[in-house]
């Protein structure tokens, strides 16, 4: 048996960014006697792709989906409550974040779904436990250890030439892809993880130790993957979009650059961090929002000029949101329930949920109206069309695609 970090050191891939955990799974196997759950056919026939972009900290769902006609909202929050007037209008009663306002277009073209009061029953207020349960996809008294995905795919067969299950961007947290059987991509910088990985010695036939064997089995599959990531994008076609100079801005760039040159992969993350605003919350808000706004319109500009936004899902999470009402450093902290985002060329745009109530506060927070799993079904069974029984039990799909 041997361990991540063991395996890391002994292969001398620590220059390489690659995350594992399926690679382990046969030497386990033939340890444990246990045989692996039959393929179900299916997944990635129609070539779709997921993007999910994790905002870390917890988002401030009422200063970036605004009920500014509420008389509540100014009362709870009276230096951080937004102007009307600087906000672009979703209905007569609520606004989204003027930093939004590259995605108007596509809220216009009704490519842009608003899906408000996502949360849990028991919610929970901590960074670490709160994500792990989005991410896992787990009540708040249940404790997970594969992420929503992972489980998702368990058993499902994929393409032959698909490099990896998902390529990870600005973080190395698979986050809900983390599980065995699992093969995930830490891609920072493209040409670099060619460049390292194509240094690595071609395996011999046999080394005549298991463990040993299946490292240099992991040396090749890198080297392969590598080639193939680095073949395609190099032979995508141009994009002609100029993308913000933001780490996030960059990140999708190279998404654009993968999907567009089809790397054969099914999820491909991305990572906004900075958003636990206890203090100062207004620059700070609006240069986040900023920052995600004009990125994933560029996103999506580049991928309706290579004519694959169709194929493309988009959603935004967060581990919660904040309290309803600002605290005493002009800020908020942490809280329960927020509004996320899903683009895409076949999403049904629009708001979907109710907003939750400011008079019907628990604890001073938000009560959520719509369970966070309904989303994950959403894209579970309407976007990749997975059958079988679902991780998500009672939970049912959202009319979003």
């Amino acid at each position: 048996m041997i361990d991540r970090r063991a395996f890391v050191r002994v292969s001398g891939l620590a220059c390489v960014p690659l995350l594992a955990n399926t690679l382990f799974a046969p030497v386990l196997r033939a340890a444990t006697g246990d045989d692996p759950a039959p393929p179900r056919a299916g997944f990635g026939a129609q070539g779709r792709f997921l993007i999910l972009v994790e905002l870390s900290g917890g988002n401030d769902g009422l200063n970036t989906v605004v009920p500014h006609r509420d008389e509540r909202y100014r009362e709870l929050r009276p230096r951080i409550a937004l102007e009307r007037e600087g906000l672009i209008p979703l209905d007569g009663d609520l606004g989204l974040h003027g930093s939004l306002a590259p995605l108007a277009p596509i809220w216009e073209a009704e490519e842009l779904a608003v899906v408000h009061g996502l949360g849990y029953p028991s919610p929970n207020r901590s960074h670490f436990r709160s994500i792990e349960i989005w991410e896992t996809g787990s009540d708040a008294n249940e404790f997970l250890a594969d992420g929503w995905l992972a489980r998702s795919l368990q058993g499902v067969d994929r393409p032959k030439e698909q490099v990896a299950d998902s390529i990870l961007l600005g973080r190395d947290n698979p986050g809900p892809l983390d599980g065995s059987g699992m093969a995930n991509i830490v891609l920072r910088d493209p040409t670099d993880f060619a460049r390292k990985a194509a240094r690595l010695k071609p395996a011999p036939d046999h080394a005549g130790h298991r463990a040993l064997d299946r490292i240099l089995e992991v040396n090749e599959e890198i080297r392969r993957a590598a080639a193939s990531i680095e073949e395609r994008r190099k032979a995508a076609p141009d994009l002609g979009t100029d993308f913000p100079r933001s780490n996030f801005g960059q990140q999708c760039r190279t998404a654009a650059q993968l999907i567009a040159g089809e790397v054969p992969v099914s999820v491909i993350k991305l990572f906004l961090g900075g958003f636990d605003t206890h203090s100062n919350q207004l620059p700070n808000h609006a240069r986040l929002l900023g920052e995600l706004g004009s990125g994933l319109a560029a996103l999506r500009q580049a991928l309706r000029r290579a004519g694959l936004w169709d194929r493309v899902v988009v959603a935004t999470y967060s581990e919660f949101g904040r309290r309803a009402g600002e605290n005493g450093s002009s800020g908020t902290d942490h809280g329960t329930a927020a509004p996320h985002f899903v683009l895409g060329g076949r999403v049904r745009g629009g708001q979907h949920g109710r907003h939750p109530d400011l008079g019907a506060l628990v604890n001073r927070d938000l009560v959520f109206t719509t369970d966070y799993r309904r989303l994950y079904a959403t894209l579970r069974e309407r976007w990749w069309n997975l059958e079988g029984e679902s991780p998500f039990g009672e939970f049912q799909p959202l009319d979003l695609l």
